[in-house]
């Protein structure tokens, strides 16, 4: 597979709402960008509070622009606050380095894009987002 789909992305979107409902989280804001952090799609649930889905794009942004899962930039943004402050002024797109966005990968590891949520705490934002992946069948990091 060279590229995510606009097709992609959007059933990645349904199975993470899908996912959302199983578990009983509230609404939900679900973003996919490609792999230059571009937007391919995204949706908020009715009732998903303000901001959720420039939360969620954002955390979709920083871990395609960043290569790495946003539990990873977390972390990272803890040790070096300085660094990461000046990246998300500095950054043409939104970039919100916590939790609840994966990479989106291929069966040979290559990145295709990443997608991320907002509306629970951002470990369901990160579950439900792992489970549209996989719904879909691909793979994340």
């Amino acid at each position: 597979m060279s590229e995510l789909t606009g097709t992609q992305a959007r059933e990645l979107i349904e199975a993470a709402f899908a996912a959302a409902r199983r578990h009983g989280f509230k609404p939900m804001a679900v973003a996919v960008v490609d792999a230059a952090a571009q937007v391919l799609a995204l949706a908020r649930e009715d009732g998903a509070s303000a901001l959720r889905l420039d939360i969620a794009l954002g955390k979709a942004g920083a871990a395609a622009g960043m290569g790495a899962n946003t539990r990873v930039l977390a972390q990272r943004a803890k040790d070096m606050p300085a660094f990461f402050g000046a990246i998300a002024v500095a950054s043409a797109q939104k970039f919100v380095p916590q939790t609840g966005a994966v990479l989106v990968i291929d069966g040979g590891g290559r990145v295709l894009g990443a997608a991320g949520a907002s509306g629970g705490s951002g470990d369901e934002d990160e579950q439900i987002v792992i489970a549209a992946i996989a719904a879909v069948g691909l793979g994340h990091a």
